[in-house]
């Protein structure tokens, strides 16, 4: 099937899903959202990761559309990930005393599986696991099957989520038990970019998004019970929607300059985090932690500023050019189907 890739697809709407992700996430991690036995704080971080991961697979698969060359989409997606992830893996391994085995786990970015070899100040990691070892099963897809690979994926992730049923999962850590997440953003890509895909476009543009965005959220919490089986579809379902119908409240919320600044510095972010509430901002007992915590966050944003305009963009902007030598003159796609403007933030590479 042909498909028309967008040419940019990286529309302010979706930064704005990511900056509203990291929230989420360091919202969990970091603060307390309310009685423990609510689990409000497990929930905030389920809402978190399933847009982070519908926002990565729907990016990485509109970027593949666009340019199935798979060496330098490797390059581009190593050059995001991979130094920062490794110097906070150096600081944390030694940290901990980490075993040779843990090393290798970590670094190869395996250590979320069973038997699983992370160490508390990694555990947050797993996610980036999960992350990398998609870019390379969907590097190999393409490189086996080109383009065509791709669709492969919607029936991969309704195989994972059949497996999730078959075991009772809600959530995990554990790759085979989360990739659906990631595939239900491929599926959206795959579904909005395809030529014949008016349908599927206008139907997600009348979706109401409030509505949509209450049961996506009961679907990532313990009480939502079968719900979160379809977790990653709804996720999947309220990006196309806000993709497709772009001046709604909702819209105009995630385009706040705010969200779209924390999209910018969200990996440093999120990297970062545990290290810093292990120091001295981070001791104490329950009120002097939470006493530190915004200048916890001040020094946590500061840092991710750094990291983000120094250190990653070194790694960024020579991973591009290595890209750049392994990408030939091509024919494009056809004309792009969405609008897409050009962002006034984030990275181009995706999630």
């Amino acid at each position: 099937m042909r498909v028309a890739a967008a040419n940019h697809p990286q529309l302010p709407v979706l930064n704005g899903w990511r900056g509203l992700s990291i929230v989420m996430v360091l919202a969990a991690h970091l603060l307390p959202l309310g009685p423990k036995a609510w689990k409000l704080n497990y929930s905030a971080g389920i809402v978190g990761m399933a847009l982070f991961f519908t926002l990565s697979g729907f990016l990485i698969t509109s970027a593949l559309l666009r340019e199935p060359r798979v060496r330098a989409f490797l390059v581009r997606r190593f050059a995001r990930v991979v130094p920062l992830a490794w110097l906070y893996f150096l600081i944390a391994l030694l940290a901990s005393d980490a075993s040779v085995q843990e090393w290798l786990a970590h670094l190869f970015f395996y250590g979320n599986l069973p038997p699983r070899q992370l160490v508390p100040l990694t555990l947050h990691m797993w996610s980036l696991c999960m992350e990398v070892q998609f870019y390379v099963a969907a590097a190999l897809l393409v490189a086996a099957l080109r383009g065509r690979g791709l669709w492969l994926l919607p029936v991969l992730g309704l195989l994972f989520t059949g497996l999730r049923i078959w075991h009772g999962v809600l959530a995990s850590d554990v790759s085979y038990y989360r990739v659906d997440e990631i595939l239900a953003g491929c599926t959206l890509a795959l579904l909005i970019h395809a030529e014949n895909g008016a349908k599927v476009r206008a139907a997600l543009a009348r979706i109401p998004q409030w509505p949509l965005l209450i049961v996506m959220v009961l679907s990532c919490m313990p009480l939502g019970s079968w719900l979160n089986f379809a977790r990653p579809y709804l996720a999947a379902l309220l990006v196309g929607a806000t993709l497709m119908a772009p001046g709604t409240s909702l819209v105009r919320g995630l385009n706040h300059r705010v969200l779209l600044y924390l999209a910018v510095i969200s990996f440093a972010l999120f990297v970062i985090h545990p290290l810093l509430a292990a120091t001295w901002l981070g001791e104490g007992d329950v009120m002097e932690r939470y006493a530190k915590r915004p200048l916890l966050l001040i020094v946590l944003v500061a840092l991710a500023h750094l990291s983000t305009h120094i250190y990653e963009r070194w790694f960024i902007e020579h991973g591009r050019a290595l890209a750049d030598r392994f990408s030939k003159p091509r024919v494009r796609f056809a004309a792009p189907v969405l609008p897409v403007p050009q962002p006034a933030t984030g990275d181009n590479d995706g999630a």
